[in-house]
């Protein structure tokens, strides 16, 4: 969903954010693989064996059961909801832009686009919930196509000359939050490759598909912004002046948001349903599934009760995007970047290598440095919202003056 904004942060960042986007795909890969094998521990024949099933467990292990499993949890409950709640508020922003001229308020587009999410309440496994990311990958691709084949179309006028060597100190970091949310995978790694047909695969197959994910959002980022220059808008799908063209590239991008929304939806009420039992040890409720494996009643309120407080707070929230910039500056790079190479330097520390070591650790340390620069001009953006004050952003710092 945020492959549409990637142009944008090359007018920021220029030559930078295609480094920065091929190095957080390699550091994102390498904390997908490294939680992965924090699940394992090697048994008396040195045979590696599955002890944990889950990122909590993890945190358990390292932490303990009371501070382990409660952090994890809110931060991994913070982390989906923020996320179900972006998608929302993108469909319906998309809606209004497509018919503004109808007399229907952005409020009113933002309910209308939740109704279909509704029937999301009953989904009962993770291979429902594949089918409809499936079609979100095909809807994903077909925006990608349209636009690249446009901006080729367009290749005579190609701003060759255009690409910035400087970096926009005040606006950069939001690029930066946005590329490294793009790579937030870590949260599915253990159950994913809890169920691959061959586990062992898991490295080799997250190294890949974090490769062409790098090399396509740099070609994509790159080919648009060589097709709009320094006009290169937030969103590239503003870009397009055929009106059609860009009203029915929105339609598809609400079709992929609503597609999107089922999969961290139904992460969040997995962790939800399990702590709750956990908390009260089964004792003062009842299961979630009856002994037919039908939803029980209470179990459908539930979750017809988080898409409406999804879609409230979509509504009614003000700020909401930068409150997510953030909120998520601190749970997106803690999930994907500092905590997974804590745990396992606590858990495998004794038997790595030091230059192994030595790379968990300055990960660590760049995680840490993207936090909080990302909490600080999230915080600056949201304290000049609050206030009706404009942010300056016109201050840039020239790296080739180095």
């Amino acid at each position: 969903m945020f492959l549409v904004s990637f142009p944008y942060a090359l007018v920021q960042g220029g030559y930078w954010t295609l480094l920065v986007i091929s190095v957080t795909a390699a550091i994102c890969a390498h904390t997908s693989q490294i939680i992965v094998e924090c699940l394992y521990e090697e048994d008396a024949c040195g045979q590696k064996v599955r002890v944990r099933n889950s990122y909590v467990d993890i945190a358990n292990r390292v932490w303990g059961p009371r501070v382990g499993r409660v952090l994890l949890t809110a931060a991994q409950i913070i982390e989906l909801s923020f996320t179900c709640i972006l998608y929302i508020l993108v469909s319906g922003e998309l809606l209004y832009g497509c018919f503004r001229s109808r007399d229907v308020s952005l409020a009113a587009w933002t309910v209308i686009s939740t109704v279909p999410l509704l029937p999301c309440a009953f989904l009962q496994s993770i291979r429902r919930v594949s089918s409809l990311s499936f079609w979100c990958t095909m809807a994903h691709v077909v925006i990608n196509v349209v636009i690249i084949v446009y901006c080729f179309t367009k290749v005579s006028d190609w701003h060759w000359d255009q690409m910035p060597v400087e970096i926009k100190i005040f606006e950069f970091p939001v690029s930066l939050g946005i590329v490294v949310f793009s790579y937030t995978s870590q949260i599915f790694a253990p159950t994913l490759e809890g169920k691959m047909r061959n586990p062992g695969r898991f490295s080799h197959m997250t190294l890949c598909t974090h490769i062409c994910a790098a090399v396509f959002k740099s070609v994509f980022a790159y080919v648009c912004f060589l097709t709009w220059g320094k006009e290169t808008k937030e969103v590239i799908t503003n870009n397009l002046t055929i009106s059609s063209l860009k009203t029915a590239v929105d339609l598809v991008l609400v079709l992929k948001a609503l597609l999107s929304y089922p999969l961290p939806y139904f992460a969040t009420l997995e962790i939800i349903e399990q702590e709750f039992f956990i908390l009260f040890n089964n004792s003062c409720c009842t299961p979630c599934f009856d002994d037919k494996n039908k939803l029980n009643p209470w179990a459908a309120a539930m979750r017809i009760a988080f898409v409406l407080a999804t879609m409230l707070l979509a509504v009614f929230l003000p700020h909401f995007s930068i409150l997510m910039g953030l909120v998520g500056s601190f749970t997106g790079t803690m999930l994907s970047l500092v905590w997974p190479c804590h745990f396992y330097l606590q858990i495998h520390g004794q038997r790595l290598s030091w230059h192994k070591k030595f790379v968990n650790w300055i990960i660590i340390v760049l995680g840490l440095a993207v936090c909080c620069i990302g909490m600080f001009y999230s915080g600056l953006a949201l304290h000049h919202a609050v206030h009706g004050q404009g942010v300056a952003m016109s201050m840039t710092f020239n790296l080739t003056q180095l």
